[in-house]
């Protein structure tokens, strides 16, 4: 495949070069392997910055990792996971929740990939009944597939309701960044005070090699997840490497400064293409991600220039998505190759 320019994911961006440096630096001599070192001991005080005293966080590989160990930790084989039908827990992990955690995943219907506590209620018929299983876990994703945002009062009255109900919430924070720098808010507003259980904090995201976090809000839910993480196979025995980048992201609010341009470059892009009556925007561009229609002949003339997902093959829906390391030139030579492609497309009508 071609070296195309990216607005397919913010995956595809390169590392930061301060999370760069940091591994760098990182690599000078011994230290002790899995998790024994400074720079986790360092990177878990930078978390308890973020999120409050009573933060306990734990590094892992991958997103996946973080969302299936996280949710696992808190499960019997016989409970039941709650999500949008738009998560990646039930399109993008290969059923990962489910395998590894021995439970069934109820998924909620959503135009956004925002779901709401009243949702919830009908499943709630099936406690105390030994024939269901029994809901547990509540996960909901900050910001969600579809570039929406949950306010915090959306987030506080989910998390109220599960407590009620003896279910704890989970949070798919890949594009936690994203979120807070949409709603201006920290970290402790919106996930700490709002009553969340468990995050998965995004780190490849926003501008790091590997490595995501999981975060529990309540120190106690955190007991005997080192046991969890190995099972999972999550426990990196190099573990600097992956403290030292959250290290770096953490310092001068670097994880903000990278979601805020990335956000700053999709609303750029969003009144460029408010412009093109051809393309229509589909969702509220709130985060890094814009999900349009176009013509469907147009699709393929683009993609000779710029690499991008199409979403929906049946509505023509394309995403498209910047990041940290996306420049206004980039826009612009986008725009231009977009334009160019519907001409090319209006001329064949």
């Amino acid at each position: 495949m071609n070296n195309l320019k990216s607005f397919g994911s913010d995956n595809n961006a390169p590392v930061h070069e301060a999370v760069l440096r940091a591994m760098t630096d990182a690599n000078t001599g011994d230290a002790i392997a899995y998790g024994d070192d400074v720079y986790t001991a360092a990177a878990e005080d930078k978390f308890r910055e973020l999120f409050g005293r009573d933060a306990k966080t734990w590094f892992v590989f991958n997103g996946t990792g973080a969302n299936v160990s996280a949710v696992a930790h808190l499960l019997r084989p016989y409970h039941a996971i709650i999500s949008s039908d738009q998560s990646h827990m039930h399109h993008d992990e290969c059923g990962a929740p489910e395998k590894f955690s021995g439970c069934k995943l109820h998924v909620l219907p959503s135009t956004n990939g925002k779901i709401a506590a009243d949702q919830v209620r009908p499943l709630l018929h099936s406690v105390g009944f030994q024939h269901h299983n029994q809901p547990k876990v509540v996960s909901i994703t900050q910001a969600t597939e579809l570039g929406n945002v949950y306010t915090p009062e959306e987030i506080r009255a989910i998390a109220d309701f599960v407590h009620a109900n003896n279910m704890y919430l989970h949070v798919d924070g890949a594009r936690i960044a994203n979120a807070a720098a949409c709603l201006n808010i920290s970290m402790q507003e919106m996930i700490t005070d709002t009553g969340v259980d468990v995050l998965s904090f995004g780190g490849t995201k926003n501008g790091i090699m590997l490595g995501e976090a999981v975060v529990f809000l309540r120190k106690e839910l955190s007991i005997g997840f080192e046991y969890t993480r190995k099972q999972s196979m999550q426990l990196a025995s190099k573990m600097r490497y992956i403290s030292a980048q959250f290290n770096a992201l953490l310092t001068n609010n670097l994880w903000l400064e990278n979601a805020r341009h990335a956000n700053n470059m999709a609303k750029l892009l969003e009144k460029k293409i408010i412009e093109i009556p051809e393309v229509a925007i589909t969702q509220p561009v709130q985060i890094n991600a814009i999900f349009a229609t176009m013509p469907a002949e147009a699709i393929p003339k683009l993609m000779k220039k710029f690499f991008f997902y199409v979403w929906n093959e049946e509505r023509n829906e394309v995403r498209w998505m910047t990041s940290f390391n996306t420049t206004e030139k980039d826009i612009e030579e986008f725009i231009a190759a977009l334009k160019d492609s519907l001409k090319t497309y209006s001329s064949a009508l």
